[in-house]
C-alpha cells in the first residue's frame, strides 16, 4: 500500500513536505505522532492521528505514539486562547497507561515485527535535562525570529487575549522539537505527523534535526476535522465524544456517528473506516439513490463503534437504539445500564412514584393514573389497555386487573411505560 497514496484520497492530507512519499517508498520509516495526556481517555479528536498511524502500519512502517509528558506540563499554544492547566507526574503516568490500552484496539504493540507499534514519553528524556543544558544544547540552534514566524505564536501575540503569551509557551515548539530530534537520533525516526495546527511545531523539529544532527527528516499534516454546518467536530451538548465507554457509553457513541449529515458521513466514512476505494464509492453511490435509509450513516457507525468497543457492544447500541422504533425487547431493557436507558428515553416524560409503592405491589390503574400521571384518568388507562395499547417494559400490560411489583423495575429504579408505538413515558421509583 502507498500510504501518501491511501491518505491522500481519503482526505486526510493537508500538508505534506516534498521527499516524504519516495522516503516511504525506499525504506521502512519511523514516524510518531504526538497525543496530549491531559485525560486518562482518548477523544474522537484525537482519532484521526490515530487511524494516520493505523494506515502507516498497514503500509509497512513502524508506528510511535509519543505520550507528551513534559509538553503537557507546558500545554500547545496552537489554537488556545489560554494557558491550559498542568498535570503531576503521577496522573500523566496514569493516563499513559489508559491511552495505550485504548491504543490496543487500533495498533499492534505486541508482535515481534520490525513494524510493532511502539509508546514512548517525553518526559522521560526530558525530566534530567536541565534548564541550562537545554538552552545551551538546543536553544542556540533556533533563532528568536525563527520562532516568533509560526502562526501559533504570532496568532497569540496579536490577538486579543490579555494574558498574552507566556515565556512557558513560548518555548513549546523548542522542546517539541527536541523530541523529534531525539526520536530521529534513538528511534531512526524520520517523520512527524499531526494536524494542521501543529505545522510549525513539526518543521521547528526538522529544521533543528538539520542544524543539530545534519541529517533530514520530513513532516505530513491532515486537516482538521469540521463540520459541513461549521460546528466543532467531535464535540456535543454534553461535550467531547470519548473512547472510554465509562465516559461516553457505547450507545451514545453509536448515535454520535448515526446522527452525522449525509455530507460529514461522506467525508467521515473515508477517515475513519478502514474501508477500501471502491467500496466506499459503491456505498456513496447507494446512498445517495436512496438518502432517506442513511445507508452511509449506519455502516460508518458500525465500522466505527466495532473498532472502538468491540462488535457485542455495537450489537447492544444498535438493539437499544431500535427500541423507540417498537423493535426491542424486553431482554434488551434488562441488560441496559442506567446510563444507557436514560441516554435512549432522553427527553420522554418521567414521573416520580414512592418506592414503597411499588415495593408493595400496584394496580396498574393506579400506578398510571394516580401515581403517575401517565394518563389522564383511569378510565382511558383501561380503554387502552383493554385495546392492546399499553406495555410495561416492552411487555402487553393483558388486564387492566394487573399488578406491578418490584421485579418489574430496570436498574431497581425505572419502569418504561409504552402507549401505543411510540409514545414512551418513564416512571422512577424513589
Amino acid at each position: 500500500m502507498n500510504f501518501v497514496e491511501e491518505l491522500n484520497w481519503r482526505g486526510m492530507i493537508h500538508d505534506i513536505m516534498p521527499g516524504t512519499e519516495e522516503l516511504l517508498k525506499n525504506e521502512l520509516t519511523s514516524a510518531y505522532v504526538g497525543i496530549d495526556p491531559t485525560a486518562d481517555s482518548l477523544h474522537i479528536g484525537h482519532l484521526v492521528g490515530v487511524m494516520m498511524l493505523k494506515h502507516f502500519q498497514a503500509a509497512g512502517h513502524k508506528p510511535i505514539v509519543l505520550v507528551g509528558g513534559a509538553t503537557g506540563m507546558i500545554g500547545d499554544p496552537s489554537m488556545k486562547s489560554s494557558e491550559r492547566n498542568l498535570l503531576d507526574e503521577p496522573t500523566l503516568r496514569h493516563n499513559q497507561e489508559c491511552i495505550k490500552n485504548q491504543l490496543s484496539r487500533f495498533l499492534d504493540f505486541d508482535s515481534d515485527v520490525p513494524t510493532r507499534a511502539e509508546m514512548v514519553n517525553n518526559y522521560d528524556w526530558m525530566k534530567e535535562f536541565t534548564f541550562l543544558d537545554f538552552i545551551r544544547d538546543i536553544g542556540k540552534h533556533i533563532t528568536v525570529n525563527y520562532m516568533m514566524s509560526k502562526d501559533s505564536v504570532k496568532k497569540r501575540i496579536s490577538g486579543d487575549s490579555r494574558e498574552g503569551l507566556s515565556f512557558t509557551e513560548f518555548t513549546y515548539q523548542l522542546v517539541q522539537g527536541y523530541d523529534y530530534l531525539h526520536l530521529f537520533k534513538t528511534k531512526n525516526c524520520k517523520l512527524q505527523m499531526g494536524g494542521s495546527d501543529q505545522w510549525g511545531n513539526i518543521t521547528t523539529g526538522t529544521e533543528l534535526i538539520r542544524r543539530v544532527a545534519g541529517g533530514e527528516a520530513f513532516a505530513l499534516t491532515c486537516p482538521l476535522i469540521t463540520k459541513a454546518d461549521g460546528g466543532k467536530f467531535g464535540k456535543t451538548e454534553s461535550g467531547n465524544v470519548w473512547l472510554d465507554p465509562e465516559r461516553t457509553s457505547p450507545y451514545q457513541f453509536f448515535q454520535f456517528w448515526l446522527n452525522t449529515s449525509d455530507a460529514d458521513a461522506e467525508k467521515y466514512i473515508k477517515i475513519f473506516t478502514l474501508i477500501p476505494r471502491t467500496e466506499v464509492a459503491a456505498l456513496v453511490a447507494e446512498h445517495q439513490e436512496a438518502p432517506h435509509m442513511r445507508l452511509l450513516q449506519k455502516r460508518l457507525a458500525e465500522e466505527v463503534t466495532v473498532m472502538v468497543h468491540g462488535r457485542e457492544a455495537y450489537d447492544f447500541a444498535l438493539e437499544a437504539s431500535q427500541i423507540l422504533f417498537g423493535k426491542g425487547a424486553t431482554e434488551t431493557l434488562r441488560k441496559m445500564d442506567e446510563k444507557t436507558l436514560l441516554s435512549v428515553f432522553d427527553g420522554v416524560p418521567v414521573f416520580e412514584v414512592p418506592r414503597a409503592m411499588i415495593d408493595g405491589g400496584v394496580n396498574v390503574l393506579d400506578l398510571l393514573s394516580d401515581a403517575a400521571a401517565v394518563f389522564p384518568s383511569k378510565g382511558d388507562a383501561r380503554r387502552t389497555i383493554a385495546g392492546g395499547g399499553v406495555s410495561i417494559n416492552k411487555e402487553k400490560v393483558e388486564s387492566h386487573e394487573a399488578t406491578v411489583h418490584a421485579s418489574a423495575l430496570l436498574n431497581n429504579k425505572y419502569i418504561l411505560v409504552q402507549k401505543g408505538k411510540k409514545s414512551y413515558s418513564l416512571i422512577i421509583a424513589i
